[in-house]
Order: structure tokens, then C-alpha cells, then sequence
């Protein structure tokens, strides 16, 4: 009889923060500023960067939030749905990169400011995976999956996306309101189901 193979997948907890294109960082830091990295990140070439900047959504402000680096070609800010509550905007549901129709966003840093009439989205859950663990689990970028996660507050997250790339490593990725729901402080572990 054939066996199903467990697949065991760490979990990271991913805060607010904001991608910069660099038109972007030149308006808010000023020109030829560039990114300074504090931390390497598990997703692929990101960094967490020294740089923070102030956002404000609707009618909520928030401050000290941090840039993730490297810089993109679009400027994208993520955020919680607890984060969007009472401010007027709701954003969409999207995995990153996918900002056509997405929320505007005022951006305020040291130097300027930058308003954007698309940007802001509230990240889908997503799996990344780097190419060689994919052929091993059998996983194709695009897949759907669910995962389980255990402990005193057990949940399944169902909907959860497959992306694979070369540099990506086994990790699932939940923003804060999924990682509180599931009693996931930072990091924890999941299985796919």
C-alpha cells in the first residue's frame, strides 16, 4: 500500500512592511540613497533593512515601519487586515507582486513623501520552495495546498499558494492576524495536508 509522504514546513510570521522601487527610495531618503541591510531574510535575496518609514492607510497612521530590501520595480506595501480595520481601505488579498487594482498608500520618510494609487495589498498565505525541495515533495509553483498547524490553538490554513524558485527555501509564510490565530509567535511548524 502506498504511503503519503509527510511534508514537515517551517513557519515564519511576516510584520508590516514596504518594498521600495528605487524612484520610490530617492523620494523618501533622498537621491542615490541606498538600502542598508541589518538581517538576511529565509525568502530568497530579501534583507530586513535599517531604513523605516511612516504609512498612512485611510485614516490610521503607522510609524517604524520597515523597509524590506532588495529594491523592486513597483513599490508594495503589506499589511494585516487587523491593521486595515477602521481605516477606510481594505485591501486586497494578493499574492506579492500582483498590485494591479490594489489600495493607495501615502509613504512619509525622512526626506518626502509618496503617494500611490496602488501598492497596498494584504498578503495571501504562500509557501515558498526552493526548486530541488519541490521535486522532492512533488510541489509545482501555482499549487494549492492546506496546511496544518498544531499546538493548544490547532488550525488548518486551506487556500495556501505554492511559489518555487531556485533560491526560495521550504517556508510558509502568514502574516500576523494568521500566525495570532494559530498561537505562532515569529516562528513555528506546520504540515502539509
Amino acid at each position: 500500500m502506498w504511503k503519503k509522504q509527510k511534508i514537515v514546513i517551517p513557519i515564519e510570521i511576516s510584520a508590516r512592511h514596504c518594498h521600495l522601487s528605487k524612484t520610490d527610495l530617492e523620494k523618501l531618503f533622498g537621491e542615490s540613497y541606498e538600502l542598508k541591510k541589518i538581517k538576511q531574510l529565509s525568502a530568497s535575496a530579501d534583507f530586513a533593512c535599517e531604513e523605516k518609514i511612516i504609512l498612512q492607510v485611510g485614516s490610521k497612521k503607522f510609524e517604524n515601519v520597515r523597509v524590506v530590501g532588495p529594491l523592486r520595480s513597483q513599490t508594495q506595501v503589506e499589511i494585516s487586515l487587523t491593521d486595515a480595520i477602521g481605516s477606510g481601505v481594505v485591501p486586497p488579498i494578493r499574492l506579492s507582486g500582483n498590485l494591479e487594482g490594489s489600495s493607495e498608500i501615502k509613504i512619509t520618510g525622512p526626506n518626502g513623501e509618496v503617494e500611490l494609487q496602488e501598492g497596498l495589498i494584504i498578503a495571501k498565505r504562500h509557501i515558498h520552495c526552493a526548486t530541488y525541495e519541490a521535486k522532492k515533495y512533488k510541489l509545482k509553483h501555482g499549487d494549492v495546498v492546506s496546511v496544518r498547524v498544531g499546538g493548544e490553538r490547532p488550525v488548518v490554513f486551506e487556500d495556501v499558494a505554492v511559489r518555487v524558485k531556485d533560491d526560495y527555501r521550504l517556508c510558509l509564510h502568514l502574516d500576523t492576524d494568521e500566525g495570532n490565530a494559530a498561537g505562532i509567535n515569529k516562528k513555528g511548524e506546520g504540515e502539509i495536508v
